[in-house]
């Protein structure tokens, strides 16, 4: 039975990747768009431009750092490595995410951009090599994490240099931020037995859509609220949806 589920989700896997890399392809090069860094809330508090978009990456900080200290706290409960450097990798992302992402916000643009993407392939890659470790096989999950993390970086520098060359290609990097949540659902609807963190997983999920809102409606949000723009509820909804993710891996017992 075990066997039978593990071939079902290695089938559902290729297939979901398969189609996204031809998806992708056949949607060709998606370069950055000028107005991404436009953002709605632009003033400049106490000496610091984008004040708001900038500040809000505070929340990081103490989540980086508590994920950091649990894990090295558990260091010792997990007896193979890539299960030790998941949690590691992802809290250290995160712990890096804050500074690239604040140093972005101060200065808006392709150059800075790469140090916001950068740390956020090292939250996306460890979560996805966690999924594969527990719902199709620990070799896998292994394997799945020596590939993955490089491929997030590379993914970032890949349109860095696209860019520079004046064809930009977003593709890489949108499949390394997007296929991880589309195959953390399939492999939860399509698993019998769910792992005890699925909770934690699906509310993660949620809040990470709910922040992608946010950042979708920036101006909208701004014009209604006239204090907060939604790029900066993005960062503090988005510290909810890393909260829960340190749930999980601070539930996940290998």
């Amino acid at each position: 039975m075990k066997k039978t589920v593990k071939r079902l989700h290695i089938y559902l896997f290729t297939l979901a990747v398969v189609a996204t890399i031809i998806g992708l392809w056949l949607a060709g090069p998606i370069p950055q768009d000028p107005a991404y860094h436009d953002f709605a809330d632009q003033r400049t508090l106490f000496g610091v431009a984008n004040f708001w978009n900038v500040v809000s990456n505070l929340s990081m900080l103490f989540l980086g750092a508590y994920g950091l200290w649990r894990s090295l706290l558990d260091w010792l409960k997990r007896t193979d490595l890539v299960a030790r450097l998941i949690p590691i990798t992802f809290s250290i992302g995160v712990l890096f995410a804050c500074v690239g992402s604040a140093y972005y916000h101060y200065a808006p643009d392709n150059l800075t951009l790469v140090w916001d993407r950068l740390p956020m392939t090292f939250m996306f890659m460890p979560l996805f090599a966690l999924l594969i470790y527990d719902f199709i096989g620990k070799k896998e999950g292994g394997i799945a994490y020596w590939l993955l993390v490089p491929l997030g970086v590379f993914s970032v520098f890949y349109w860095r240099q696209t860019e520079a060359a004046g064809h930009g290609d977003l593709r890489f990097y949108a499949f390394v931020q997007f296929f991880p949540m589309v195959a953390a659902v399939l492999l939860v609807l399509v698993s019998p037995q769910k792992p005890i963190y699925t909770r934690y997983l699906l509310l993660a999920l949620g809040w990470y859509v709910v922040a992608k809102l946010c950042e979708h409606f920036d101006d909208a949000i701004f014009n209604t609220l006239k204090f907060w723009s939604g790029h900066t509820l993005k960062h503090l909804v988005g510290s909810i949806s890393l909260f829960y993710v340190l749930k999980i891996t601070d539930a996940w017992r290998i």
